[in-house]
């Protein structure tokens, strides 16, 4: 099996002022947030998945070393195998992996210079609210 995305895994943006954008969004659009921003889960599927809303501050290094505005995630159904398929084929890989318990995630950079999160989430059930 090749390794590949699967889905959005979530939107990442900079703005001026975390705590105003997410009250503007919950106030104006209804979005529940929270401290990371907003979950959205699809459903209902034989496999529950998210999708992320997140603001960052505007100074964020998260998104380095892009200058982009915004980044994605991608949800990937196997990271490590993904990582090596995109370093052999000359993809720039930004950083080593990193675990958590909601999941492992990589960074790449794409052809236009934006830092690409990947992200293999571990089991999602556990983190549904």
């Amino acid at each position: 099996m090749k390794a590949k995305v699967t889905g959005i895994g979530g939107v990442f943006f900079k703005c001026a002022d975390v705590a105003a954008t997410k009250a503007w969004y919950e106030e104006h659009l209804g979005l529940p947030v929270d401290e990371y921003g907003c979950t959205f889960w699809t459903g209902p599927t034989k496999e529950k998945a998210s999708q992320q809303w997140s603001p960052f501050k505007k100074d964020t290094t998260y998104f380095n070393p892009g200058d982009q505005e915004f980044m994605i995630n991608y949800r990937v159904n196997d990271l490590v195998r993904l990582i090596d398929q995109l370093k052999k084929s000359g993809v720039e890989i930004a950083g080593e992996i990193e675990e958590f318990d909601y999941g492992k995630f990589g960074w790449i950079i794409d052809i236009d210079g934006r830092k690409v999160e990947l992200w293999e989430p571990a089991n999602e059930e556990l983190f549904e609210k």
